[in-house]
C-alpha cells in the first residue's frame, strides 16, 4: 500500500472522528431536549465508531506492510552487495587452477620453455575472460595527458613528443565501461 493510500485513510479516519463527535454532540443536544430520536443516533454513533476502527486497522495493516518490504528491500540489497562478485570469482578459479598446474609442472620438470608456454596460455585465458566482462587496457603512449584517465609519475624532456604528451606507461590503465577502474600511470613529456 502506498504512502498516498495511507494518507488518505488517515484524512478518513480524521473526517469519520468528526462525524461521531458531531453525532455525539447532536445526540446530547436531542436528549437535552427530551427527544425520542436517540435510539437511531446510537446505531449510527456505533456504525462510525465500527467504522473508523475499521480504518485505524487497514491503517496499522498498510504501516506494517511498508515496514516489512522496507526490511525485504534493505536485506536483498545487502545480499546483493555480498555476492555481487561471485560471478566473476567463479570465472576466475579455472584460470587459477591453470596457474597451479603450471607451477606444479615446471617444479617436477625444471622446463622453463614450458612454464612459459603455460603461463601464456593462462594470461590469454585471463584477457579472454576481461573482454568478456567488459574490461579494456588503456591506449596511452602518445595521446595527450589526461588526469582523469593517467597518474603522472614524472616529466620527462623528449625531441620525440610535444609537450602534455604520454611518453611511456609505466603500469598500464585499465577502464570498464566508461569507468576508470584504474589511471594508467605515465611519463609525461615536459
Amino acid at each position: 500500500m502506498s504512502q498516498q493510500d495511507t494518507t488518505q485513510e488517515h484524512s478518513q479516519a480524521e473526517e469519520l472522528t468528526e462525524e461521531v463527535l458531531e453525532q455525539e454532540a447532536a445526540q446530547d443536544t436531542s436528549e437535552a431536549e427530551g427527544t425520542t430520536e436517540g435510539a437511531g443516533a446510537s446505531e449510527t454513533i456505533a456504525r462510525l465508531e465500527k467504522e473508523l476502527q475499521d480504518t485505524l486497522e487497514r491503517s496499522l495493516r498498510a504501516q506494517a506492510d511498508f515496514d516489512n518490504f522496507r526490511r525485504r528491500t534493505r536485506q536483498e540489497k545487502e545480499d546483493f552487495a555480498k555476492y555481487a562478485s561471485s560471478k566473476v570469482i567463479g570465472s576466475l578459479l579455472p584460470i587459477m587452477d591453470n596457474f597451479e598446474r603450471a607451477l606444479d609442472s615446471s617444479r617436477e620438470t625444471r622446463d622453463f620453455d614450458a612454464l612459459l608456454k603455460g603461463l601464456e596460455m593462462t594470461f590469454r585465458q585471463l584477457e579472454q575472460l576481461f573482454n568478456q566482462e567488459g574490461v579494456q587496457k588503456m591506449e596511452t603512449v602518445g595521446h595527450p595527458f589526461n588526469p582523469e584517465l593517467h597518474q603522472a609519475v614524472m616529466q620527462v624532456e623528449s625531441d620525440e613528443y610535444e609537450e602534455g604528451i604520454v611518453v611511456e606507461e609505466v603500469m598500464k590503465g585499465y577502464t570498464l565501461g566508461d569507468k576508470v577502474l584504474r589511471p594508467a600511470m605515465v611519463k609525461v613529456s615536459s
